[in-house]
């Protein structure tokens, strides 16, 4: 595999090298605007010439217009002055207003939201500011992820949210998904649908999705260089090359990254590689290829009991250092998408194939391969339809693989004798359609409906561990209906009702064992599905000098995936009763002082971002723990920043991280967590032009505090559940690009 990655990155750069044998015209600049609820990008924003897409060709909401000729065309946003723009990738703008068709919770995070401004190692880096969003990181890449309390008894890898690179999938085909495959340095802008809002990508889960976005070769400043280093002796090298030639261009970044990491144990490195090539086959219609390749080692500290992580914070787990446990992962994606517009109509298919190989030495040593394949096709329809404006979506996904899931004696993180050898083959066919209808030129009703069906299957072929054979199936519709007011330009109203399910994976199952010989067995094939019916409604604005949103939503959820039983100090999951999950939603980017030295078109500023999360989740009359709360998330969690930006691209302030509140992580309610804040401060230049610069101080009180914690169903006060926060830390980078 190591092999492959290397070879595929010496490919992919050759490609680019021949694409970028001609001349590529000069990347223009000027102004672009922030997104809703994220941080606004510490620099004087640009706009360059290209086509626009579909849907930036509409002058109002209520009223599509004809596309503009290909020869005329002008540009929307992030893409470069070629004369092509990429027709199957939107630039950040175009995106942001094709997300805002959505009535209910969503979010689009530019890169220069954090890209230029931060150390950009995790995806916490990226969604900090985007309210609803729980990204706490463990260790190395790894993160704690909640979207509205989605997959909280997952104790490890992720579950409740499907993760998407430029629309392909990252979670594995029975649903899991690892976040050191995520670069944050490699995309432009990243797409958050809380949520059934999910439901273009066929999502089926009560988190929603996120995807990721890669530039293109037509985009502004496709060429570039970055290297950030600071504490834990973390260092990144970065580069990009792109460009375009005629009907063909291309992009290609790759990143080397290292870091001994807070805690003893947590060593890793990475070497990461994302490439697309694209060629217009015409103006209307454009064939892209992608790539992608990792190649991650990671040691694992563990987790540790409370007391420890807050006296010592920097201490491993004991038996994660004697079985030397890590999580290393070699991942190469291959895809293709092809995108035809049809007057109004746009058309986009493709398939992918994942080759993926987790060495996992932990409890026992993991040796797991995933072949993942599927398929994708969606049409976009926006026209008047008797003097109303009508938009349909609709198209259908799948996702099938093999895994071939062995499994042997941890010996000092060696393998030893075999203890099973499975084969797991999940298969997932999921289609969806929605209409909005526009029955007033700024009110839409939203009517949408999705359906999948899902197969588990599971076949034994050596097991000393209890493994049976077993087979499920599974066919869910997950309806949808809303409303969206388009009060004006700038300011919608929306509120939806929405079905949500998630699928089990093999991971969930009860069975007993020699340290609690009572549990119920309970094998992954009688788990029922997480289904879930959510209420929202809320707002959200943007305008030069302020956005905000405010997002209210509960979800009633039947047969929630939760932690119910224990064994080995671990989390068991399968169905709950009834539960409840509702909050508060809540974001603002405000400039609070403006003129203070600098006067005129672009005067100074001291700019205010905030972002509010009110999390309640708990049992509804549970038999056994009645209306306790769902451990694994606090109640309040709050992330602020207050920066004086100068027109020049000069920008430093503090910023503060805040959960006022502890939370409980075990079902029984019986061991919390801790209150903490913690405070930090950065610096830097950035005006929208070639080089740009930081310095990033992080907890700067070196307090000692739990940022993130794993569940179970009872805990005792020595229960090792608890992930260290990282302690005092300074990180720089720079950038150039042209």
């Amino acid at each position: 595999m190591l092999s492959t990655i290397r070879w595929l990155r010496a490919c992919a750069l050759a490609s680019a090298a021949v694409i970028l044998s001609s001349p590529v015209k000069a990347q223009s600049s000027g102004q672009k605007q922030l997104p809703p609820v994220t941080v606004e990008a510490p620099k004087q924003k640009r706009a360059a010439a290209s086509r626009p897409s579909q849907q930036a060709a509409r002058s109002s909401p209520s009223a599509p217009t004809r596309r503009v000729p290909v020869s005329t065309a002008q540009s929307t946003g992030d893409q470069g002055s070629a004369s092509r723009a990429a027709l199957g990738v939107l630039s950040a703008q175009q995106a942001l207003r094709e997300i805002n068709n959505t009535p209910g919770g969503v979010a689009l995070v530019p890169a220069e939201a954090y890209r230029n401004s931060t150390v950009s190692n995790t995806i916490k880096d990226i969604l900090d500011y985007v309210p609803g969003v729980f990204a706490q990181p463990k260790w190395g890449d790894d993160t704690r992820l909640s979207i509205r309390g989605s997959g909280l008894s997952r104790n490890f890898h992720l579950r409740g949210i499907q993760l998407y690179m430029d629309g392909i999938p990252i979670n594995t085909s029975d649903g899991y998904g690892d976040f050191q495959e995520i670069d944050p340095t490699a995309y432009k802008y990243v797409e958050v649908y809380k949520g059934g809002n999910a439901l273009q990508f066929g999502a089926n889960s009560l988190g929603g999705a996120i995807n990721f976005v890669t530039p293109t070769g037509r985009d502004a400043y496709p060429n570039g260089a970055s290297v950030d280093f600071g504490a834990f002796n973390t260092k990144r090298l970065q580069a990009n090359v792109g460009g375009a030639n005629g009907p063909w261009d291309g992009f290609v970044t790759a990143s080397t990254q290292a870091s001994d990491g807070f805690r003893d144990h947590s060593f890793g490195s990475s070497n990461k590689l994302s490439a697309n090539v694209g060629y217009q086959i015409s103006p209307d219609v454009e064939t892209r290829f992608y790539l992608n390749a990792n190649e991650v080692r990671q040691r694992i500290p563990g987790s540790i009991d409370r007391t420890t992580a807050l006296t010592s914070p920097t201490t491993p787990a004991a038996v994660n250092v004697a079985n030397d446990w890590q999580r290393n992962i070699d991942t190469v994606r291959l895809a293709n998408k092809t995108t035809v517009q049809i007057d109004d109509t746009k058309v986009e298919f493709g398939a992918f194939g994942v080759d993926r190989h987790l060495m996992h030495p932990i409890f026992q040593w993991l040796d797991y391969r995933y072949k993942d394949y599927g398929g994708f096709a969606k049409v976009t329809d926006d026209r008047l339809i008797g003097g109303y404006r009508n938009r349909f979506v609709a198209g259908f996904n799948i996702l099938n693989g093999t895994i071939d899931a062995q499994q042997f004696v941890n010996i000092g993180g060696f393998k030893g004798a075999q203890t099973s050898a499975l084969r797991q083959r999940p298969e997932n066919y999921s289609a969806f359609a929605e209409n909005s209808f526009y029955f007033l030129p700024n009110v839409a009703l939203v009517a949408g409906t999705q359906y999948l069906f899902a197969v588990r299957d599971q076949q034994v072929i050596f097991s000393t561990n209890g493994d049976v054979n077993g087979r499920s199936t599974f066919s869910l519709w997950s309806p949808k209906a809303g409303l969206l007011w388009q009060v004006d330009p700038s300011w919608q109203v929306f509120g939806n009702v929405s079905r949500s399910a998630e699928v089990p994976s093999f991971g969930e199952s009860v069975s007993p064992n020699f340290l609690n010989p009572a549990l119920p067995n309970i094998p992954f094939f009688q788990i029922k599905p997480q289904t879930a019916t959510t209420f929202e409604v809320g707002t959200r604005m943007k305008r030069p000098d302020y956005a905000w949103e405010v997002t209210l939503y509960r979800s009633q959820i039947d047969d929630e995936l939760l932690c119910l039983y224990s064994a080995f100090g671990n989390c068991n999951v399968t169905n709950a009763n009834k539960t409840i999950h509702q909050g508060i939603e809540a974001g603002a980017g405000a400039a609070i002082f403006r003129d203070l030295f600098v006067s005129g078109a672009a005067p100074d500023k001291i700019w205010l971002n905030l972002a509010y999360t009110l999390n309640d989740f708990r049992f509804e009359n549970d038999p056994v723990f009645g209306n306790n709360q769902l451990p694994g998330a606090p109640r309040h969690f709050v992330r602020a920043e207050l920066l004086y930006k100068h027109p020049s691209g000069l920008y430093f302030g503090p910023n503060l991280e805040w959960v006022p509140q502890a939370y409980f992580v075990d079902s029984a309610n019986t061991l919390i967590s801790s209150a903490y804040a913690i405070w930090g401060f950065k610096a830097g230049f950035d005006n929208g032009g070639p080089i740009t610069g930081y310095i990033e101080a992080r907890n700067i009180a070196d307090k000692a505090y739990i940022a993130s914690a794993s569940i179970i169903d009872r805990a005792t006060p020595t229960s090792p559940l608890f992930e260290p926060g990282t302690g005092r830390a300074v990180f720089a980078g720079m950038r150039y690009r042209w």
